[in-house]
C-alpha cells in the first residue's frame, strides 16, 4: 500500500494544480467577456425589480407612511411623480379600508435590456396576501409588466402594469 502511496499523491498534487490553473484562466477570461458583464447587469436589473415590485405591492394599513416612502424609494420618473401626487388619497384608501397587503414576486424574468442605455423590462408573477381589518385573508396572484431605469441608486422602476389574466 504504501508504494502507491507517493505516486497517488504525486497525481492528486499534478490535478489539483491544473483544476487551480484552468480555473485561474476561466476566472480571467471571463472578466474580459461583455457577455459576461451583460449578465451581470441582467441579474441585477431582474433582481431590483423583483424587489420593487414586491414593494409596489405591499402596505401595512398601521404604517401608511413608512410604505409610500419605500414606494417612492423603489420608483424614478414619472411613475415616483404620479405616486406622490397620489400620495394624500392613497393614504385616506387605505386608512378607510384597513387592508393589509403583502406581496411575494413568485416568478420574474427580464425580456428587454439595454445596459449601455440604462434601461430594462421585466415580466413578474406576483402573489398578494390581502388582510381585512377584521383579519381575514385572501390570496391573490397577479402579473405584471414593468419598465425600470438604471439610476445613480441602482436600477428603478419607472413603469409598471398589470397583465390582464387571459380566459381560455
Amino acid at each position: 500500500m504504501r508504494r502507491w502511496a507517493g505516486p497517488v499523491a504525486v497525481v492528486l498534487v499534478v490535478l489539483a494544480a491544473a483544476f487551480c490553473g484552468w480555473s485561474g484562466w476561466v476566472s480571467w477570461q471571463a472578466a474580459g467577456d461583455p457577455g459576461a458583464a451583460l449578465a451581470t447587469e441582467r441579474d441585477r436589473a431582474l433582481e431590483a425589480g423583483r424587489r420593487q415590485l414586491a414593494v409596489l405591492n405591499t402596505m401595512d394599513a398601521a404604517a401608511v407612511d413608512a410604505g409610500l416612502a419605500r414606494w417612492q424609494e423603489a420608483t424614478t420618473g414619472a411613475l415616483r411623480d404620479e405616486l406622490a401626487a397620489g400620495q394624500a388619497s392613497t393614504r385616506l384608501a387605505v386608512e378607510r379600508s384597513g387592508a393589509t397587503s403583502r406581496a411575494t414576486v413568485i416568478e420574474a424574468a427580464v425580456t428587454a435590456l439595454d445596459a449601455e442605455a440604462g434601461d430594462a423590462q421585466i415580466i413578474a408573477a406576483v402573489e398578494i396576501e390581502l388582510t381585512g381589518r377584521g383579519g381575514r385573508a385572501s390570496v391573490e396572484r397577479k402579473r405584471f409588466q414593468a419598465g425600470l431605469a438604471r439610476t445613480d441608486g441602482g436600477w428603478k422602476l419607472k413603469s409598471f402594469t398589470a397583465i390582464p389574466a387571459v380566459g381560455g
